[in-house]
């Protein structure tokens, strides 16, 4: 069954993630895939940003510094490819009934996306006794690498699988995902489920990023992400008051402007409705300014 995402359901249920992280990289030369930076945050950073209202994070791979705290753990063996690390990381500290499944090098990955996906796996039809919802890509290729599962029928199919094989290592990830029930999330633009596997990969994610129409929201949602700050706030209401501090008092006015704004609504406590108060009384200020320009130019 495949649905596309829209204006989903909330998403209550508590979940944790699974985050892959392993891999020998080869058709990157062994570089290290997820510490690779795209718009200047690694890409296993954007992922991790991603699925932030997880309860608990594990990622299977080697440890390195991430910007937020996670559970590491190791497949076995090593390398032994994503069965072993799903594995892994189920056991590694996942308690939750739904898990998120992600591969570590998905640049576009949102939180809107992975809301989508716990919500459909939440909703009538994933409730009909489906065991997960996989992100399809726009020739309809499921990719079990961006998902949601019930814990329960992994953890079930990958025993099975070890105890019918005589271990997880080398077999493909179909062999698990052909044994489940699945709901289908399209993925229509290829956006969310685009993945970085060789240079050519990379470079188009970092053109990507800078097209015009989106590097407006991917530069605030990078600047958000390194300084720690989970607010939304209305970014058209900002750009006019740099626009009206620009025309109606001078251009370098503009981004003081907006950072006094900032300062302002962090010492009044902060949140989206402090950051709108001080915006608003800073472009009125700017309006008076203009007119009282304006004013004494008619004058003279």
């Amino acid at each position: 069954m495949t649905s596309q995402p829209g204006a989903a359901v909330p998403h209550d249920e508590p979940f944790d993630a699974v985050v892959l992280a392993g891999g020998a990289a080869r058709r990157l030369g062994g570089a290290d895939k997820p510490g690779l930076p795209v718009a200047g945050r690694a890409l296993i950073d954007r992922v991790l940003d991603a699925c932030a209202g997880a309860g608990t994070t594990v990622v299977v791979g080697p440890r390195r510094a991430t910007a937020r705290p996670v559970v590491w753990a190791r497949e076995e063996p090593p390398g032994g490819g994503p069965l072993p690390a799903l594995a892994a990381g189920l056991g590694g500290g996942v308690t939750a009934d739904v898990v998120l499944v992600l591969a570590a090098d998905l640049p576009f990955l949102s939180p809107a996306t992975v809301r989508a996906l716990l919500a459909a796996l939440g909703g009538p039809d994933g409730g009909q006794g489906h065991d997960g919802v996989v992100l399809t890509d726009p020739d309809g290729r499921d990719q079990p690498l961006a998902a949601a599962y019930r814990a329960e029928p992994l953890r079930r199919e990958i025993a099975l699988l070890a105890a019918e094989h005589g271990g997880l290592s080398g077999l493909p990830l179909r062999l698990l995902t052909a044994e489940l029930r699945l709901l289908r999330l399209a993925d229509p633009t290829g956006r969310a489920s685009f993945d970085c596997d060789t240079w050519d990969d990379l470079s188009t994610a970092r053109a990507r990023i800078r097209e015009h129409g989106t590097v407006l929201d991917e530069w605030i949602a990078t600047v958000k992400a390194e300084l720690g700050i989970d607010l939304d706030v209305d970014t058209g209401v900002l750009l006019d008051l740099a626009r009206d501090a620009a025309h109606g008092v001078a251009r370098p006015a503009a981004p003081l402007t907006t950072f006094l704004v900032g300062y302002a609504a962090a010492a009044a406590g902060g949140g989206e409705q402090a950051v709108a108060e001080a915006a608003r009384r800073a472009a009125d200020l700017a309006e008076r300014w203009a007119k009282e320009a304006d004013t004494g130019e008619a004058e003279a």
